[in-house]
């Protein structure tokens, strides 16, 4: 069984930053990419951004210059650093992987959110 579990979501003013974490768990050989994805109320949950184990990072266009997304595959850990939060940036926080177990299965997984709200 593997678990995704993310933590660093929180209220803050917009123009503040917030680094989120997720840590994988479980029966894993290996990681390859992970990254983190958002849904507002209403909408589709949509990219932010993806990292793979060789650090090869992708960024949804909106997101460029204001997120950033890192990864120590040592710690099996994902982070996303937010800096100049805007209100519009107020969703659910997701964190993705492609897992791979000892039987060289490779798995998708989520974990379960973390709220980040940015008042204005």
């Amino acid at each position: 069984q593997v678990q995704l579990v993310e933590s660093g979501g929180g209220l803050v003013q917009a123009g503040e930053s917030l680094r989120l974490s997720c840590t994988a768990s479980g029966i894993i050989f290996s990681l390859n990419v992970m990254g983190w994805y958002r849904q507002a109320p209403g909408k589709q949950r949509e990219l932010v951004a993806t990292i793979t184990s060789g650090g090869n990072t992708n960024y949804a266009d909106s997101m460029k210059g204001r997120f950033t997304i890192s990864r120590d595959n040592a710690k099996n850990t994902v982070y996303l650093q937010m800096i100049s939060l805007k209100p519009e940036d107020t969703a659910v926080y997701y964190c993705n992987a492609q897992v791979v177990t000892a039987n060289f299965r490779v798995s998708d997984y989520w974990g379960r959110g973390t709220q980040v709200t940015v008042s204005s």
